[in-house]
């Protein structure tokens, strides 16, 4: 099987921020999928499960409500490996174009009073959150994203050129 994608990037390499994963064509229209990275995979602790629940719920229902993008929003949910989020978008917009959405959305989610849908009629597990780790996770990231706003190193995923030697081996340039 060929290596998906997302599994081809250097993960030591990337900080938190807003990258372009991948975009797919489905007819005539186009959708991209953005990689929402809170945290620097295997170098920091990840996200709490609970509090990463919570930041699907309260960021899914801001996006969904925005009246600008609401109607461009696919999908807004977590990696498996705790480290972010996906977004899926209609349309191909840079990541700059997505910057001032990201950060409204978690910004606000220290407005959030409640988890919206956190009940058992509404969610798979609804015991499983925390809207005070969320909103610190959230104010900790927005803060990241308003310090680095003007650095490309959160708009571009790090380059990593893989040497392949005659018998297939790989290298990578760090």
């Amino acid at each position: 099987m060929e290596l998906i994608q997302s599994f081809s990037v250097d993960h030591t390499k990337i900080i938190p921020g807003i990258f372009l994963s991948r975009e797919d064509h489905v007819g005539n229209d186009t959708v991209t999928t953005y990689d929402i990275r809170l945290k620097r995979p295997n170098r920091e602790p990840v996200i709490d499960v609970a509090a990463m629940h919570s930041l699907e719920h309260i960021i899914a229902t801001y996006l969904r409500n925005d009246p600008d993008w609401k109607d461009e929003v696919v999908y807004w949910g977590p990696m498996g490996c705790l480290t972010g989020f996906y977004l899926i978008l209609k349309g191909n917009r840079a990541p700059r174009e997505i910057y001032d959405l990201i950060l409204r959305a978690f910004q606000a989610v220290d407005d959030a009073q409640e988890v919206p849908g956190a009940s058992p009629v509404n969610c798979g597990h609804y015991l499983m959150h925390n809207l005070g780790m969320a909103k610190w996770y959230a104010a900790q990231f927005a803060a990241y994203l308003e310090a680095n706003a003007d650095s490309s190193a959160i708009f571009e995923y790090p380059k990593t050129e893989r040497l392949v030697t005659d018998e297939g081996q790989q290298f990578y340039d760090s």
